[in-house]
């Protein structure tokens, strides 16, 4: 085991590198979303239309791909940070919320009404002056 670490030394330099970036990025990039999620969001049975969905087709499948290709991204660094430091699970969860898929919207409402969450999140909008999420 000591001769496979010290041989591939500087792929686990790299990891742990990508590994603190990432952490520091999960704790700045979280509560800035969380705070612009509209207090309403929430609250209706179906999912509002997404801010690009006016723009011309090429670009809603650019977007759509990149943000999802960067969903993948979480995931797989998120699966990594369960074994090196950094957030796993947070970064998991933000992959799995950006990624496209059947019943997210429906997904996301059941988690957001998990009390301790919903507490958690409503603590971090007091703190930035929003209003409390709708439930």
């Amino acid at each position: 085991m000591i001769e496979w670490v010290q041989t591939h030394e500087t792929i686990l330099w790299w990891l742990a590198a990508t590994s603190a970036v990432t952490f520091i990025a999960t704790l700045v990039v979280v509560p800035w979303l969380i705070v612009r999620i509209p207090e309403d969001y929430f609250r209706d049975p179906k999912r509002h239309r997404v801010p690009w969905a006016d723009r011309h087709a090429v670009v809603r499948v650019i977007l759509l791909i990149g943000k999802n290709l960067l969903a993948c991204l979480l995931l797989v660094a998120g699966i990594a940070m369960l074994l090196l430091p950094g957030q796993g699970i947070l970064t998991i969860l933000v992959g799995v919320l950006l990624l496209n898929f059947p019943g997210k919207y429906k997904l996301e409402r059941w988690l957001i009404r998990r009390r301790p969450v919903l507490r958690s999140v409503n603590w971090l909008r007091r703190r930035s002056g929003r209003v409390p999420l709708e439930t």
